[in-house]
């Protein structure tokens, strides 16, 4: 084949897989301006904006301020960047974005200019000049969101908006009955406040995500996912069913970087389906192992997808105590995809690549090895107790030195300039979810809403930590449907984690387990919008995508049941502690290693249920009673693992016995 042919199919390839990535990822759509001037004016912008963050993180504003400038610039490039419509021509920036974009500005001008009377000798009681400029906000932000993550998620904030309009009219249910608010009372929340559109949602944003943004975008440009591929390829791609279990180990730890599963989906698919699919994985499966992985690589420490950081500043809890609670656990979720695929393989004889077609590790290490550096110094300078912000900075400083050790990751000053203004457009979906978010947290904090929602949970769970842990899981993956991680994540924590609290159950726990179940949304139907791109690119149905993605996420919607009942799988003891509390001492590390040590066994023999393979097919009713006795070893109490292990061992062991005497059999009649 011709260079030339060659090319031409590459380019189809990228086309095509932008289009699936734009179908199902809204935040992708973005104009692609033809005048060149007005290009290189919205590459400086997002320039400017990347350094503004460098500037307050070391010499900070007031948070009001801090604030607003982050969220009101983002939105104003919001309007530049991303078109009114999928479907209006990209190709330059109409009159009205303009007008947008100039107001976006003014909203932050305007709190700059009456910052110190707000603070003084106006107490922060707002006037009608405050009231029409955050309905002006207000609008702005709910446009902005609309462009850039869809209709969900200002539909849902437009919902919370309404209630304390309403809430008073005797025609509303008791329990959510509330005094008259006027638009002073509920703009001034929104606006005046740091309980509003600059909550700790839109804080978090400008302090610790929009720095781990541009890390990862530091990290692109160096050559990062490159490096994951080949590794990943290197270790596993030879393999039984070897393309598969690369494209779980490349896309968890992109997953974990980048923190968007959708775009990781698209990114990392491209590459990893075709070659499932060329080794006999079904269309669906294919889609759904790169869905499953992109969204598991959100729980996988040190980053977490940044929500880590999120969880840090809303619990008060030290981002080393959530990244070690966050390690086991997403272990557990990996190793059960990654037995899935991998029983799969065994039973339909998928073999992996040939070695002589793959890359050896030593040769993957030379050559790309150092920009695992940066990630390490980074998870050094966070367990020294170096400030988050500080941290991310200097870790980018790190990025760009170890990166020019070899000529092939080494950045330019334009490839530096290039990784600002990428930071700076990638971060503008969170940013402005997070200001979204922040009319919810306001409403909320405003009218005891979450109060409300608490105490439903609670009385539909009638006293029963189970049922109640059910119906918060359910609560948690509707919230968090449609939603990128980081949003979802607040929402729920929000509304649903006070629930757990009723129960005694540690906020850490609470928050991680509603964390687990808003990003699990991204792949359980009816709206699983990870697998709807997996099945985009691998060409199959989109609901049985979603439907085989959630099987082989299973183990990861049982985890956090077990850290809830047993917490010491989080490497705490919260034993004769408050709810709150933000210290732990270390549970005793034999209970740690019993707890994973069976829930490992458990979730083997749970794998090879699933798939009805170890070693050979397994009837149904062997499927069934493995099935169950793994479930007993994944369940925290000894009388159970005792019972399940004993299960598990004699299911394996007499498989095992069955498939050395088959094979010798088969030796010996082909000799």
């Amino acid at each position: 084949m011709s260079e030339i042919q060659q090319e031409t199919i590459k380019d189809r390839r990228s086309t095509s897989t932008q289009h699936i990535l734009e179908k199902f990822d809204s935040e992708s759509r973005v104009r692609n301006i033809t005048n060149k001037k007005i290009a290189l004016i919205i590459t400086l912008l997002a320039i400017l904006y990347s350094l503004y963050h460098v500037y307050v993180t070391v010499n900070p504003i007031p948070a009001l301020l801090q604030r607003s400038i982050h969220m009101s610039f983002g939105i104003a490039l919001i309007f530049l960047i991303y078109p009114s419509f999928k479907k209006q021509y990209r190709g330059k920036i109409p009159y009205y974005d303009w007008i947008l974009f100039t107001l976006s500005i003014a909203s932050a001008l305007y709190l700059i200019m009456e910052y110190n009377a707000l603070m003084t000798t106006r107490g922060g009681i707002p006037n009608m000049a405050d009231i029409l400029f955050a309905i002006l906000t207000v609008i702005l932000v709910l446009e902005a969101a609309r462009r850039v993550t869809g209709w969900i998620l200002p539909i849902l904030a437009l919902i919370f908006l309404a209630y304390p309009f309403l809430s008073h009219n005797l025609w509303m249910p008791d329990m959510l009955m509330t005094r008259p608010f006027d638009l002073g009372d509920i703009f001034g929340q929104l606006y005046l406040k740091t309980e509003g559109l600059f909550s700790t949602a839109i804080g978090a944003s400008v302090q610790f995500i929009f720095l781990f943004i541009l890390f990862g975008a530091f990290l692109a440009k160096s050559g990062m996912g490159q490096l994951f591929n080949d590794l990943a390829m290197a270790l596993a791609g030879s393999k039984q069913g070897g393309p598969a279990k690369v494209a779980v180990i490349s896309s968890g730890f992109m997953g974990s970087i980048n923190g968007a599963a959708v775009a990781n989906v698209v990114g990392t698919g491209a590459f990893t389906i075709p070659l499932m699919k060329r080794i006999g994985y079904s269309k669906n499966f294919s889609g759904a192992v790169e869905a499953s992985a992109s969204i598991g690589g959100q729980i996988l420490p040190p980053i977490m997808g940044a929500s880590a950081f999120i969880m840090a500043e809303t619990t008060g809890i030290a981002y080393g105590t959530i990244a070690l609670a966050a390690l086991i656990p997403a272990i557990l979720y990996f190793l059960g995809v990654i037995l899935q695929v991998h029983f799969r393989a065994g039973r339909r004889n998928l073999k992996g690549i040939p070695k002589a077609d793959l890359p050896r590790v030593k040769d993957v290490l030379k050559e790309r090895g150092h920009l695992l550096l940066p990630i390490v110094g980074l998870i050094i300078f966070l367990y020294m107790g170096v400030p988050v912000g500080f941290a991310a900075l200097y870790t980018i400083g790190l990025t760009i030195i170890i990166a020019a050790l070899r000529k092939t990751s080494r950045m330019g000053i334009k490839d530096i300039f290039k990784a600002l203004e990428d930071g700076a457009r990638q971060s503008l979906a969170v940013m402005v979810a997070c200001a979204v978010v922040g009319i919810i947290i306001g409403v909320v904090n405003l009218t005891s809403f979450g109060t409300v929602m608490t105490s439903a949970i609670t009385s539909f769970g009638a006293g029963s930590l189970f049922f109640t842990l059910f119906l918060t899981m359910i609560a948690s993956i509707i919230l968090g449907m449609g939603l990128p991680s980081i949003p979802a994540y607040i929402i729920t924590a929000t509304m649903t984690a006070p629930a757990l609290a009723e129960f005694g159950i540690p906020v850490l726990v609470a928050h991680l387990f509603v964390f687990y179940f808003g990003i699990f949304a991204n792949i359980t139907p009816p709206v699983a919008l990870a697998a709807f791109a997996g099945a985009g690119i691998s060409g199959g149905d989109p609901m049985r995508t979603g439907f085989t993605s959630l099987r082989l996420s299973l183990a990861g919607f049982l985890i956090p049941y077990m850290f809830v009942y047993n917490p010491a799988m989080l490497f705490i003891d919260p034993s004769g502690l408050a709810v709150n509390a933000t210290e732990f001492p270390f549970p005793p590390i034999i209970e740690v290693a019993l707890i994973t040590v069976t829930a490992i066994i458990g979730i083997i023999g749970f794998g090879a249920a699933l798939e009805g393979f170890y070693k050979m097919e397994l009837q149904w009713l062997i499927r069934l009673i493995l099935g169950i006795g793994s479930l007993l070893l994944i369940i925290p109490e000894s009388y159970t693992d005792i019972i399940g292990i004993i299960i598990v061992i004699l299911i394996f062991g007499w498989k095992t016995i069955q498939y050395k005497q088959e094979t010798i059999s088969s030796t010996k009649s082909a000799s």
